[in-house]
């Protein structure tokens, strides 16, 4: 590996840490020669990722491209680079995990919830873009759903509630329970796990 600083060929590591999602390592290194310390990273190349397009395009998942993105979006904020990283690797390690092919929203959802858990006003700007704002009530309404939702995980779903806050989930599809009136507690329907 060349020193990007003075083009010398001999170089050692000097620490190497493997990086989440467990796909790529980050080693330090440091020039023989000018004893500059520079960082590689080190990753396996997994199955292609195909990301479906809006207009019903794919094309082949560029993590740098996600990367630029997001820098974009947290220009001038208090975002390592670092950080991205971590959120761009562990977004494509989700999406081959998927199996492979993943809708440009479902992109746009976890670097969402990953920029919100960084920086919100990151996550705003880039709101602005990937959900493509046409006036100023869609930014006040994204700001708002960003005041109020929790941050999530990476693991947890969005809470979808009805929109009508008196609604009532109705029954199921196969009815109410048949019997005769007070036999409502005997009435047992064949679930997995009980004998």
């Amino acid at each position: 590996m060349r020193c990007p600083y003075c083009q010398f060929e001999s170089t050692r590591v000097v620490d190497s840490r493997l990086v989440d999602p467990g796909d790529s390592i980050r080693r330090r290194r440091e020039c023989a020669r000018c004893g500059e310390r520079y960082t590689t990273y080190e990753r396996a190349e997994g199955p292609m990722v195909v990301v479906g397009k809006r207009d019903g395009q794919r094309e082949q998942f560029d993590r740098d491209k996600l990367v630029r993105g997001m820098l974009r979006a947290t220009n001038k904020r208090p975002v390592e680079v670092s950080e991205l990283e971590e959120l761009a690797d562990r977004i494509a390690g989700e999406a081959r995990r998927r199996g492979g092919q993943v809708d440009a929203e479902w992109i746009g959802e976890r670097v969402l919830r990953g920029l919100v858990r960084l920086d919100r006003v990151s996550a705003l700007l880039f709101a602005c873009i990937y959900r493509s704002f046409d006036d100023l009530s869609d930014f006040e309404s994204e700001l708002e759903r960003l005041k109020s939702e929790p941050v999530l995980g990476d693991d947890q779903l969005p809470l979808v509630l009805p929109s009508d806050p008196q609604a009532r989930i109705g029954t199921s599809p196969a009815g109410s329970p048949q019997g005769q009136e007070g036999e409502l507690e005997s009435v047992r329907r064949g679930h997995a796990g009980h004998p």
